[in-house]
């Protein structure tokens, strides 16, 4: 079995006025470790982090850990551009009991290059408590920010015990094979679709948006390598979408509340035709 597992990429749950919902934030989380997550992963991309203020990040943890969610099965994503800012916010977490962190890079600067990512990265982990663990965050779709495969072995390889895993979001294999060739580094790959692959080569399990739906399914992926045809052909339903309102469409339907569907701007829903098609696609029972 994979050391790592499945940790669900929390889908953010809003009220009408968009403010967060802590409450029903807690019970999905709570409910996501009930059907055999192995943790749960606050305000990533697909909790729509970029869109979290601090302070929304600092009490939706404490609304977790209120409700009993045990801290060791919490990852925290930093998103900052400041590292001063991350910092922070890891002190802040870690006194509170969390130490895991994904970690995507500074995002405002076009194509840094590695030498400037590997000072930001090295100002965050060495100024953070000791106890902090780094999950570094690949996802150049979106960050406009690449970490190659020679920055995370750097990275690793100066903090072995401070460097969690990577993730890589790529979608992209040959950029998975390289991080998977990274001797003692633990990769977690964010494509659903290539889970089984990765876990054949050593990969460590995942931390996806579609666990959000179907945690049972992805965990057996982990346990045994073998891919989920059906669990396939549902991704690729949502990948085809702007896919955390295409997540969230689906998380409405099977926890029948409407308000699930809500997006922060600058996101907007799927328009009618691109959620007609999703129910279409995605039937029910999965």
């Amino acid at each position: 079995m994979a050391d790592f597992g499945i940790s669900v990429a929390m889908v953010t749950p809003f009220n009408a006025d968009l403010s967060v919902d802590f409450d029903t934030l807690a019970a999905h989380a709570a409910a996501m470790l009930d059907r055999g997550a192995d943790g749960v992963t606050l305000f990533g991309t697909t909790g729509e982090g970029a869109s979290i203020s601090e302070a929304e990040r600092a009490d939706g943890l404490a609304a977790l850990l209120k409700a009993g969610i045990p801290a060791d099965r919490i990852t925290l994503c930093l998103y900052a551009n400041a590292a001063d800012d991350a910092v922070r916010l890891v002190r802040e977490s870690v006194a509170r009991g969390v130490t895991s962190f994904l970690a995507p890079p500074p995002f405002f600067y076009p194509a840094p290059e590695d030498e400037g990512l590997h000072g930001w990265y090295a100002r965050v982990i060495g100024q953070s408590d000791p106890a902090a663990r780094f999950i570094l965050y690949h996802i150049p779709q979106v960050t406009g920010v690449a970490l190659s495969a020679a920055l995370v072995a750097r990275l690793a390889g100066e903090f072995p015990s401070r460097i969690r895993a990577v993730k890589d979001s790529s979608g992209d294999w040959p950029t998975a094979e390289r991080f998977l060739g990274i001797k003692g580094l633990s990769v977690l790959v964010g494509d659903e679709r290539l889970l089984h692959r990765a876990v054949a080569l050593g990969g460590a399990g995942s931390i996806t948006g579609c666990a959000n739906l179907y945690p049972e399914r992805l965990k057996q992926v982990v346990e045994t390598g073998q891919e989920d045809p059906g669990l396939s052909a549902i991704i690729t339903s949502v990948n085809d979408l702007p896919v955390i309102g295409a997540i969230k469409v689906l998380v409405a339907r099977a926890a029948n509340k409407p308000g699930w569907e809500a997006l922060r701007p600058p996101l907007t829903p799927l328009d009618a035709a691109g959620r007609d098609s999703l129910l279409n696609a995605v039937p029910p029972d999965g």
